[in-house]
């Protein structure tokens, strides 16, 4: 089972190590536009309901929790906060051109930031 070992907002992108060594690069703006929150996804039908063209161009993570053992959650500089991405959504849609639509979450350990 794959957990994220260690979490970088950095200035371009969002940087997850995973357990079993893979490093994802996410820029900032493509995960805060795949938040399945129910206030940018319809629940009922999956339909996304964010209006992709109000997320500014420079919108950041500024903060994340761990949510469990199975998520993150980011705190966007656009002031949305309310969205859960669980490990198994962050691999899929890691861009790095591997298949990781199989994999499942472990219960194991949690990201940690540097410092805390």
């Amino acid at each position: 089972m794959i957990v994220a070992k260690d979490v970088q907002l950095e200035n371009e992108e969002i940087v997850i190590a995973w357990s079993d060594g893979h490093v994802s690069h996410y820029p900032h703006r493509e995960v805060r536009i795949d938040c399945a929150c129910a206030g940018c996804i319809e629940e009922m039908t999956g339909r996304q309901i964010l209006d992709v063209l109000s997320v500014p161009a420079d919108v950041f993570a500024v903060d994340f929790l761990e949510v469990g053992r199975y998520a993150i959650q980011f705190a966007w500089s656009d002031g949305h906060s309310t969205g859960i991405y669980p490990f198994t959504m962050l691999r899929k849609i890691c861009k790095c051109g591997d298949d990781h639509s199989n994999e499942q979450p472990s219960p194991a350990q949690s990201p940690r930031r540097e410092g805390r």
